[in-house]
């Protein structure tokens, strides 16, 4: 199961005790200050659960699956996360 935005929304009503709208605006406000964060160009730290950063790929020879046609994919920046050790050794049982 995936968990949504909503599914964190109703965990903080649960388990917090704020009110749907205070727990909505809370975890809107928390997701809009880390793309704000990674857009500038900032790595986004949560201690115990990882590290997001955005990365530069340089541009990079490519081919069209379909045609077999050479082409050249553009340069680009991706999302990276790597989680914590804490986070990593919860995943695997050790924590």
């Amino acid at each position: 199961m995936t968990l949504t935005k909503a599914d964190l929304i109703d965990s903080m009503y649960n388990q917090v005790g704020l009110s749907k709208t205070k727990s909505t605006q809370v975890v809107e406000s928390l997701l809009e200050i880390i793309k704000k964060t990674l857009e500038n160009g900032e790595d986004v730290l949560i201690s115990r659960f990882g590290k997001f950063w955005v990365k530069e790929k340089r541009n990079r020879r490519g081919r069209n699956p379909q045609t077999g046609e050479d082409l050249i994919l553009e340069s680009r920046r991706v999302l990276t996360f790597k989680c914590s050790g804490v986070l990593r050794d919860k995943i695997n049982g050790k924590g």
